[in-house]
């Protein structure tokens, strides 16, 4: 990973005027259409340029604008989530426990995609030392049982990933955006560890109903769209065992993206 690059998205993020968190909550996308783009880090400060120029803000969390976060993804011992995504199931689930860095706040989290490629998001706040374990939380347990098909006995802590973001919004407030930079992955289950180098994954939420001018950003330069899961890249890059051959196809997109091979430790 470049330092000189990090220190210059570092740069370009804070140049980028700021809206608050109660602002940013004010998005209200009803007619919502999500979509995924890879790009590196080098083409992300020509987008952070682009995107101050067009009047984006910058989400400025306890003083920052780029936030660290890390995830722990939950899964059943025979990795049944990530098969179902593997295996092309449309009605899917992920179960994560969340911190972010800054403020410390963790939650747990349950992610579910409908058969419509639509996908809901529910989460409680949790204690951050039950990112690992929340069994002993009753209220937790329940919240996973009234919201996932899953237990706290179904499920058990797979893989960390932590990662850099960047959250911009548009001045019409009718899309906003996440720039995950610095992807990290450690799995419980085998210890092997994997970066993704300088890959840039870029989610863009958007009104169905309104142009969208961060669309035309990224046509500019030449970031594609792309279907990636970070759950799903780093179980393909981590556990060498497992039925993952679709997703590697993700894993060489992202290697001709970095122009690298990703090593796995």
């Amino acid at each position: 990973m470049n330092d000189t690059l990090h220190t210059a998205i570092e740069a370009a993020a804070a140049g980028i005027p700021a809206i608050t968190l109660e602002e940013m909550d004010g998005v209200k996308l009803l007619n919502r259409i999500d979509s995924k783009y890879l790009t590196n880090e080098a083409t992300l400060l020509e987008v952070l340029a682009d995107a101050r120029a067009a009047g984006y803000r910058a989400l400025e969390a306890d003083g920052a604008k780029v936030s660290p976060y890390n995830s722990i993804y939950y899964d059943t011992p025979e990795l049944g989530m990530f098969l179902a995504h593997h295996n092309r199931r449309l009605v899917r689930q992920k179960v994560r426990t969340r911190m972010y860095v800054n403020s410390g706040e963790s939650f747990l989290e349950i992610k579910r995609k409908n058969n419509h490629g639509r996908t809901k998001k529910k989460r409680m706040g949790i204690a951050s030392g039950e990112l690992m374990d929340f069994s002993s939380n009753a209220a937790a347990c329940e919240y996973l049982a009234g919201h996932s098909w899953f237990t706290i006995e179904d499920i058990q802590p797979v893989l960390s990933t932590s990662f850099r973001r960047i959250t911009l919004v548009n001045p019409a407030k009718t899309e906003r955006l996440t720039i995950d930079t610095s992807l990290m992955f450690t799995n419980y289950r085998t210890g092997k560890k994997a970066s993704l180098e300088d890959a840039v994954i870029i989610e863009l939420k958007q009104d169905g109903h309104a142009a969208s001018q961060m669309k035309g950003i990224l046509l500019n330069r030449r970031v594609k769209p792309v279907r990636v899961s970070k759950y799903c890249i780093a179980v393909t890059l981590t556990d060498p065992d497992v039925k993952s051959g679709r997703f590697k196809l993700k894993v060489r997109t992202i290697e001709k993206t970095i122009n690298k091979k990703i090593t796995t430790i």
